[in-house]
Formats: structure tokens, C-alpha cells, sequence
């Protein structure tokens, strides 16, 4: 209670974009949205997944920052808070705030922040990011697994963001041996914050 006052609390990331997508989703399968448990990965830079039961988000991957969740391209991901200090002892704040936002992730597996790049690697057979890759996709698994069971099931895995409705490599690897989905839709969709964001905006000054 006492750091909740202080705005220490958990703000989850990319909230348009997971609504946007699993409304479309809902569209797409002539469903209501209301009635469905979805689980929405926006797979980018940045990387979250959510959560999504009878048309209201129940969790999410991030927290109070982008650092939370999901393995990124240089982001981390879950991490020990002890590494946190321990590199705090040996370069401060300001270089660890760099390092975990700017240095680490697939990017500080293979030394590569963009996934194009890092495909094209695993093409040219570099250990470093296929292990990189192997790492991304272990992480979006164990948070699909996780919230596959948060939701009791699911009615559609969704994937947007740069990666995730991208080109289909990323997906099929996140789904492969994945039994739990043998019932579950699994689409891709491209997302429109924008557009998300206008509709909201003209919904409210609709209501004035």
C-alpha cells in the first residue's frame, strides 16, 4: 500500500493494440467478444502478451515498465532482481538503465536487435542467434502455457506486432508442439492503433 501511493504499481503496455487485435479477432470469427478467452501477442521491438476473458484483459505480461514479460530484442525480460543490483554495484543506474533497455535480450545473445536480421543469421547457420530465437520463442511458450491456464482454455491465439504477424517463422515455432492449441484458432492480425486510438476518441466525443 504504501509504494501503491507512490505510483508503483502494475501498468502493463500495448493495451490498445492487444484490445484492437482481439476485437478483430472476435470479427474474423463472427463470435462476441464478450464470450471469448483470447490470448493476444504483440511480438515487435517491444513484446507483451495478454490475457483477454469475456471482453476484459485479466493480465498481461509487462508491469511498470517494458522491462517486464517477455524476452525482446534487447530487452530482457523476467529477470532476477539480484542481477538488477549486481550490476547497479559495478556501473550505476544510468548504465544499467541503458544495458537492460538498449543491450540486452536477443540482442545481447547474438549482438543483433532486429529480428530480420537475426533470421537471416539463423540462415547463415550462427549458434548465437538460433539460440537467441530459441530463447524468444521458450519465453512467448511459457506465457501462452500460463495464461492457456489463467483463462481455463482458449478460443483464439492471437498474434500481432512487426514479428508476430509478420512473416509466419516466429508463429509456426511458437505453435509447434504446442498441444494445448489443438482446439484453439490461431490467427494473425495487423494491428491499427491508430485507427484504434480515433475510434475511442470519436466514441467518447459521441457521448458528450
Amino acid at each position: 500500500i504504501k509504494y501503491y501511493y507512490q505510483n508503483i504499481k502494475r501498468y502493463g503496455f500495448h493495451g490498445i493494440s492487444h484490445e484492437y487485435v482481439a476485437k478483430k479477432a472476435a470479427e474474423k470469427l463472427r463470435k462476441k467478444f464478450e464470450k471469448l478467452k483470447i490470448i493476444t501477442c504483440h511480438l515487435g521491438g517491444g513484446a507483451s502478451i495478454a490475457a483477454i476473458k469475456n471482453g476484459k484483459a485479466i493480465d498481461t505480461s509487462m508491469g511498470f515498465t517494458p522491462l517486464e514479460g517477455l524476452v525482446m530484442m534487447t530487452r530482457p525480460g523476467n529477470l532476477d532482481a539480484g542481477i538488477i543490483l549486481e550490476i547497479c554495484k559495478k556501473y550505476g543506474i544510468d548504465k544499467t538503465a541503458e544495458i537492460l533497455n538498449k543491450e540486452s535480450g536477443i540482442k545481447g545473445i547474438c549482438r543483433d536487435g532486429e529480428m530480420l536480421k537475426v533470421l537471416e543469421k539463423i540462415r547463415q547457420g550462427d549458434k548465437r542467434a538460433k539460440l537467441a530465437f530459441y530463447v524468444f520463442v521458450y519465453s512467448i511458450k511459457k506465457y501462452i502455457g500460463a495464461y492457456f491456464a489463467v483463462l481455463g482454455g482458449c478460443d483464439v491465439l492471437v498474434f500481432t506486432g512487426s514479428i508476430g504477424s509478420g512473416k509466419p517463422k516466429t508463429r509456426d515455432a511458437v505453435c509447434k508442439d504446442l498441444n494445448i492449441l489443438r482446439k484453439t484458432k490461431v490467427l494473425a492480425i495487423k494491428t491499427d492503433e491508430e485507427l484504434a486510438i480515433a475510434q475511442k476518441i470519436l466514441k467518447i466525443n459521441q457521448a458528450k
